[in-house]
């Protein structure tokens, strides 16, 4: 594996020993720390998800306009 393979991986190791942990030493109890996660794990899915929706678009946008550019090149080549 490449060092930042490791990295990554240590990363990850690390945030799921640190959320182990809390739920351990945590002072609520089951049913309010997963209602917790739940709501933390919606709001991270719509920020990921306001994130992404704009470049995505852009992206989308900048493609059919290229592909549009290429239509009419195409035609005027075959038309000439």
């Amino acid at each position: 594996m490449r060092n930042s393979d490791n990295l990554l991986l240590g990363i990850i190791a690390g945030a799921a020993a640190g959320a182990a942990l809390g739920m351990l030493f945590s002072p609520h109890s089951g049913s309010i720390n997963r209602r917790i996660i739940r709501r933390k794990g919606e709001d991270i899915a719509v920020d990921v998800t306001e994130a992404i929706t704009q470049p995505i678009e852009e992206f989308c946008d900048t493609i059919t306009e290229k592909i549009e550019m290429l239509k009419k090149d195409v035609l005027a080549r075959i038309s000439t």
